[in-house]
């Protein structure tokens, strides 16, 4: 094949995305709101309004859909791999068991959606809003969620083993049952979260605040709390064997069959 059927066939490749993303636009413009298992992978749907659009089961990987109204959009089971979706406005999505690894969710917000079973491995989500949000038995395993609010949001038993979550705001979150093995929480806020039989061995807690946390049952084995604040903790059956506990404030800690082994 020559040069210009290269050119051709690329040509002929952007106009077909740009034709089905002006019949999208046209479609949901008439009323249409049913786009299940529609094919859009890297479309440029930037800045759209598709919000009560259902996707389920659509490709949209590699798509952008930054700073997209996508509020109360159906995306269960759609493949959103590596897409865009910077400062996109998420809120009471559905998005259940869809694949969000390596998405960049920079900025976006996603308060009382529904993650649960999502993938969301090696995603950026720093400074996205995920307050209240379920994402029970999500996988999260090195994703970026530097400063990211999760407020009461659901995260039993998800996997979170590497990810960055330093900064964050977990006042009040559910991460019974979490694996956080390796997952930096430096500076993290965890006042009255419940941690009940999460594994954090190996994780950073530098500065993080603890406060009145459940840690019940909790492996905080080599885990760095340096300068945390654990007042009020509850420590049942707690491992904290090297564990680097310089200048951590206990407080008031609620203690039994504490491990401290060195």
């Amino acid at each position: 094949m020559d040069t210009n059927d290269t050119l051709m066939d690329n040509n002929e490749i952007q106009s077909r995305y740009a034709a089905g993303e002006k019949v999208l636009c046209a479609r949901y413009a008439a009323g249409e709101r049913d786009f299940q298992g529609i094919d859009l992978s890297g479309a440029n749907l930037r800045g759209v309004n598709l919000r009560e659009a259902d996707f389920s089961g659509a490709n949209l990987s590699g798509a952008d859909l930054s700073e997209a109204d996508l509020r109360e959009v159906n995306l269960s089971d759609a493949n959103l791999v590596q897409a865009d979706l910077i400062l996109a406005n998420l809120t009471d999505a559905n998005l259940n068991e869809a694949n969000l690894s390596e998405a960049n969710l920079i900025g976006a917000k996603l308060g009382v959606a529904k993650l649960i079973g999502v993938n969301l491995v090696g995603a950026n989500l720093s400074g996205a809003e995920l307050s209240g949000v379920n994402l029970g038995e999500a996988s999260l395993s090195g994703a970026n969620l530097i400063g990211s609010i999760l407020i009461k949001a659901n995260l039993r038993e998800a996997n979170l083993g590497g990810a960055n979550l330093s900064i964050a705001n977990l006042i009040g979150t559910n991460l019974v049952g979490a694996n956080l093995i390796g997952a930096d929480l430096s500076g993290a806020n965890l006042i009255e979260a419940d941690l009940s039989g999460a594994n954090l061995n190996g994780s950073k807690l530098y500065r993080s605040n603890l406060a009145h946390v459940k840690l019940k049952e909790v492996d905080l084995g080599n885990a760095n709390l340096k300068d945390a604040n654990l007042a009020g903790a509850e420590l049942t059956n707690t491992n904290l064997d090297n564990a680097n506990l310089e200048g951590t404030i206990l407080g008031l800690a609620e203690s039994s069959k504490l491990s401290l082994a060195n």
